[in-house]
């Protein structure tokens, strides 16, 4: 792993905090994060399984605090993360036309992007994982897209999340967040001004908890779906994050490997 300074892991911090409230809501509710961890009521031992996810989810999210257990702790919320993205395919299938479960499917799936992001970025520099860093950061622009296809699908709907205090309009921000997904999904993907794209994005997404989710907490503090809806925002917001702090990184790390690569081609004249 290389060396960061605290720039670079903020959002290894907010990624952990995010996994962290995951596990002490299903601690203190003995329950799932629903409805974005979708887990039928019918599933035996549901509740006991709630409790189990919950303690790894906040394991995972501490150990990821920690050097000597960060890579561990991103591979375990990885594979976490991945059984909430796989149970996501059933509902998808039963209606294809319906966008919610594949925008759900794909929200979770930038939590296990993320994950394998710093799973990668914790491994030796030498092994093969840690090579494919940048292909699992720019798996992330695929969210960044549903993000943007569950605006417009949701638009009706959308404009009633939006602070009516914050000018100009609803309709303005509507449209402006929206843009803003797919034009971070062509920058990550392509690399044309990735890092300022994916920045933006996360600042984004951050925005959402911030304007969204926490006043909704306040308005109705009883709720468990508020709670649970501020606990995968957070997690959202970390992965974003994680995402660009990569793709940041990757940049500046690119200058650096073009100059040596020129530095060896100059041939050695010779008399």
């Amino acid at each position: 792993m290389q060396s960061r300074g605290l720039a670079s892991n903020l959002g290894i911090y907010v990624y952990a905090i995010g996994a962290i409230f995951l596990g002490i809501l299903g601690l203190t509710s003995g329950d799932f994060a629903a409805t974005w961890q979708r887990v039928a009521p019918n599933i035996p031992f549901r509740e006991p399984l709630a409790y189990l996810t919950a303690l790894i989810e906040l394991a995972a999210g501490l150990a990821l605090l920690w050097r000597r257990t960060a890579r561990a702790g991103a591979l375990t919320l990885t594979i976490v993360y991945t059984v909430f993205t796989i149970a996501w395919v059933p509902k998808i299938l039963e209606n294809l036309r319906n966008f919610d479960s594949t925008g759900n499917f794909f929200e979770e799936f930038s939590l296990v992007a993320a994950g394998a992001v710093l799973f990668a970025s914790f491994s030796p520099a030498a092994s093969t994982v840690s090579r494919y860093e940048s292909l699992f950061a720019r798996l992330y622009a695929l969210s960044a897209i549903s993000f943007g296809i569950g605006h417009i699908y949701y638009m009706p709907g959308l404009l009633t999340w939006i602070p009516k205090w914050i000018p100009p309009s609803q309709m303005f921000w509507a449209y402006v967040t929206t843009i803003g997904f797919f034009l971070a999904a062509a920058a990550i993907l392509s690399g044309i001004m990735a890092p300022l794209a994916s920045r933006l994005l996360a600042a984004e997404i951050v925005g959402f908890e911030i304007l969204v989710w926490i006043p909704k907490l306040l308005a109705g503090p009883h709720e468990h779906s508020n709670w649970a809806g501020n606990a995968i925002s957070v997690a959202l917001s970390g992965a974003a994050w994680v995402v660009s702090d990569s793709i940041c990184r990757s940049a500046k790390r690119a200058p650096a490997h073009t100059e040596s690569a020129t530095e060896v081609s100059v041939p050695i004249q010779t008399r």
